[in-house]
């Protein structure tokens, strides 16, 4: 039994050729660190690593006795912001480094260093492996940057159709395990809640397994399957439309059915004697809508089924399903009943039409009042087409939502509530790989982060289980001193950059060099009112 020759494995990155390709997975362990391994602490699970192995996070590996990083530190250059965005790799050790650095502005350099592959503070009680000081406009500033490890985390999925994916509150399966549940449907959308720690830690290991597993892909911007406990398999993918049971979506709907009503009522004025806006939510009626009211419409003695609101809008005029306007029905006569005799005419123009135009169909009342298909004037057509042109495509959004625990911010600064009370006050801004973060109202930091914003492959794992993410704390340098921060671990960008982590032992860091798209996220050091 010996003693390893590093334990420490925060900040300790290492370029993606160290290690021959097959690599395998090392089990984790614990008790006494045995001859030829080298314990890995960045994470409570203690993996005791062989040479030539990874492990279990596939993040940390033993290249010759020494534990090192294989994943590159990210780092985001706002030098050339406006041109095409460009991922550059270079080593700490690169002798072309110092002239990457003198091509930067020599104080302002616009560069910001992430959290993405710069480890963490565990066990806890150490400073931040990145305590950054570098100026913006002319203000003395500090990032401090670590990677958190999220047990209590989760993503919050819109999904953009009208269609019924499944009931509130069912369940959302993945490889066969409950990982979440179908929550509240928003105006167009409906909604997801995947993962958190219930389903991370209080079931099954497989469970576990499985929720981070479906985390991980769709945080890093892959696709996913799921099953909705008695409803749809929808396939989502962040910015990219979902796939309802092997059908990609394509419009986000206008507005519900009333809406609709009174968004198009002067343009369906004179071509139409009535008109009817499918939706499973509120389906309007042109001529009863106050819409048709105000334009004084003659009444068409129209009767639907469902449960009257107000005037031209009902509810429940057919089962939630994946057909017109979100209901289970694909002939839209099936809501209507008799028509009123002493108000209805032959003759009479009927439209009816989805919340987002897919479906519509003309119709003439016979001398039976019996509604009859005709082809579709072309001027009707026109405003069904504007229907289509008002809805937004169809796409699926991920955002991730965790709560930045006392471990993490004991990283920041010795009393962590001050930098709790620092980010209420508006003292600190809060980024995730520099995207912007909203953090929730309440006690604790709850931050919330669209994952598009964020660079790919922000998101890794460890198999406690849990999410590991990047977060960074943007503050004035005085303002990290009031609130009693690690200043004797501040370092200068140029020394971050050179050599890594402040508990670098000595062995290469891999860089990743990004640049944000433009005009998505706001650079991170001049978010105000830091600034002013």
């Amino acid at each position: 039994m010996t003693t390893p020759r590093n334990t420490h494995a925060d900040g300790l990155p290492a370029t993606d050729s160290v290690l021959p390709l097959g690599l395998q997975r090392v089990d984790p362990r614990n008790g006494p660190v045995r001859e030829g391994k080298v314990e890995c602490n960045a994470c409570p699970v203690l993996c005791h690593i062989s040479e030539g192995r990874v492990g279990a996070c596939d993040r940390y590996a033993n290249q010759a006795g020494l534990l090192v990083r294989l994943d590159p530190v990210v780092f985001l250059s706002q030098q050339t912001q406006t041109t095409k965005p460009q991922t550059l790799t270079a080593r700490l050790d690169d002798d072309t480094l110092p002239q990457t650095l003198q091509a930067l502005d020599s104080q302002e350099r616009g560069v910001f260093v992430t959290g993405i592959g710069s480890s963490t503070t565990y066990p806890d009680y150490k400073p931040a492996p990145f305590i950054v000081a570098s100026k913006a406009r002319g203000v003395d500033m500090v990032t401090v940057v670590t990677e958190g490890i999220f047990s209590y985390c989760s993503l919050k999925v819109k999904i953009d159709t009208d269609r019924h994916l499944g009931e509130e509150r069912a369940a959302v399966l993945f490889d066969g395990e409950v990982v979440g549940h179908v929550t509240t449907a928003e105006y167009g959308s409906q909604m997801l809640s995947l993962g958190g720690v219930h389903h991370l830690t209080g079931g099954s290991k497989k469970q576990g397994r499985s929720a981070l597993t479906l985390m991980h892909t769709l945080g890093n911007h892959q696709a996913a399957e799921v099953q909705i406990e008695n409803g749809a398999k929808v396939v989502l993918q962040a910015g990219q439309a979902p796939i309802v049971d092997g059908v990609t979506e394509q419009r986000m709907r206008v507005g519900c059915g009333s809406a609709a009503i009174g968004m198009f009522a002067r343009q369906w004025l004179g071509l139409c004697d009535e008109v009817v806006v499918v939706d499973d939510h509120i389906t309007g009626v042109l001529t009863e809508h106050q819409a048709g009211r105000c334009l004084h419409m003659k009444p068409s003695g129209i009767r639907i089924k469902g449960r009257k609101s107000t005037p031209g809008r009902y509810f429940q005029v057919a089962e939630p399903g994946t057909g017109w306007g979100g209901t289970n029905i694909s002939n839209p006569l099936s809501i209507l009943d008799t028509w009123n005799p002493e108000e209805a005419w032959p003759g009479l123009r009927l439209l009816m039409t989805s919340t987002t135009g897919e479906h519509a169909e003309w119709f003439v009342l016979d001398e039976d009042l019996t509604p009859q298909p005709v082809a579709m004037p072309d001027a009707v057509q026109q405003v069904v087409n504007r229907i289509g042109e008002n809805c937004e495509p169809s796409l699926v959004s991920v955002l991730f939502l965790g709560g930045a625990g006392g471990s993490l911010r004991s990283g920041v600064t010795d009393n962590p509530i001050q930098l709790t009370r620092a980010v209420k006050q508006a003292l600190v801004n809060v980024t995730c790989g520099g995207a912007p973060a909203y953090v929730w109202p309440g006690g604790g930091i709850t931050l919330m982060v669209d994952v598009l914003r964020m660079p790919a492959n922000s998101f890794g794992t460890v198999p406690t289980p849990a999410i590991v993410a990047p977060i960074e704390f943007s503050m004035k340098l005085s303002d990290y001193q009031a609130l009693g921060g690690h200043m004797g671990f501040v370092r200068s960008l140029d020394d971050s950059l050179l050599k890594g982590a402040w508990h670098n032992d000595g062995a290469p860091t891999q860089l990743r060099w990004e640049t944000p798209p433009a005009g998505v996220n706001p650079w991170p050091l001049t978010q105000p009112p830091m600034l002013g």
